[in-house]
């Protein structure tokens, strides 16, 4: 174990995905993290039932869905993890209900995770205007044209803005984004609090 079991305790930190293909290590890893870390994750989507992530382009696993972005309080949870996969951040950045929960989570000064296509649903959500990022090499162009930095890091932890913004570029990555997200969310619910 990585962090004291009490780490996250009493913080509950919501996972946005689409109801296709989000890249499963992305979501599974960093849910095993707030675990461990004492938190409560909960799996959040554009419909209800159950998500099926993807193993890069193969079907991966089924995971339950805990409530729907249209019924969710943004205000309820300490901090917001994006997953990446190419399918999942492209279709919840179409949906206006998740660019609303994302926005209104980032400007609310709590914590964000986001890694490798995660991005996108942060550019349209408007959270990445002089932030410094990065993400999986192809999305350079969009951020930059969304008016962010972008840098080529393992994990970059950005306090410029309302809230602490920490992103990687992919599943090799995870064990860093996991360590810098998980230590960031607990100095940022402890402010809160």
């Amino acid at each position: 174990m990585r962090w004291p079991a009490t780490t996250l305790t009493g913080r509950t930190i919501a996972f946005l995905v689409a109801p296709y293909g989000a890249e499963q290590a992305e979501l599974t890893s960093p849910w095993q993290a707030v675990a461990e870390a004492g938190g409560t994750p909960r799996l959040l989507s554009t419909a209800p039932g159950r998500v099926l992530a993807v193993r890069h382009r193969d079907p991966g696993d089924t995971f339950a869905v805990d409530a729907t972005v249209a019924e969710a309080d943004q205000a309820d949870y300490d901090g917001l993890v994006l997953p990446g996969g190419v399918a999942s951040p492209d279709h919840l950045r179409l949906d206006g209900r998740a660019v609303a929960f994302v926005h209104a989570v980032c400007a609310s000064g709590r914590p964000v995770a986001a890694i490798c296509h995660a991005a996108w649903t942060l550019i349209e959500a408007d959270a990445v205007r002089g932030r410094t990022l990065t993400s999986w090499p192809s999305l350079r162009t969009d951020l930059l044209n969304a008016g962010a930095r972008w840098v080529d890091e393992e994990v970059h932890v950005c306090r410029d803005g309302p809230g602490v913004l920490v992103t990687s570029r992919k599943p090799a990555d995870l064990p860093v984004f996991e360590d810098a997200f998980v230590t960031e969310f607990s100095h940022a619910a402890s402010k809160r609090r």
